[in-house]
């Protein structure tokens, strides 16, 4: 089991920058799949990002070239670098963790972080 808490969610103007990070606790970090998940209002929470255990990474198209997802296995931490933010950005942004094994897909969640892009 993995719980998942998220910092770094402020207010910032068009084109500037925000670190999001998530710390896990209570199970084996290294192994898990770590991801960025962002939900508008109003909509279903979508895919932003995520990170295998292996280090390869995979980003929605809105993000790309803008967005840097990592991992610090030692420190059981993911970290979200969001640069040149758009007002599009504004969401809550939820890490995820998910692990992978024969009996099945379990996936665990933090609590969220709000980002708002204005001006």
């Amino acid at each position: 089991q993995v719980q998942l808490v998220e910092s770094g969610g402020g207010l910032v103007q068009p084109g500037g920058s925000l670190r999001l990070s998530c710390a896990a606790s209570g199970s084996i970090f290294s192994l898990y799949t770590m991801g960025w998940y962002r939900q508008h209002p109003g909509e279903q929470r979508e895919l932003v990002a995520t990170i295998t255990s292996g280090g390869n990474t995979n980003y929605a198209d809105s993000v790309k070239g803008r967005f840097a997802i990592s991992r610090d296995n030692a420190k059981k931490m993911s970290s979200l670098q969001m640069n040149n933010l758009k007002p599009d950005d504004t969401a809550v942004y939820y890490c995820n963790a998910r692990w992978e094994a024969r009996s099945g897909v379990r996936d665990y969640w933090g609590q969220g972080t709000q980002v708002t892009v204005s001006s």
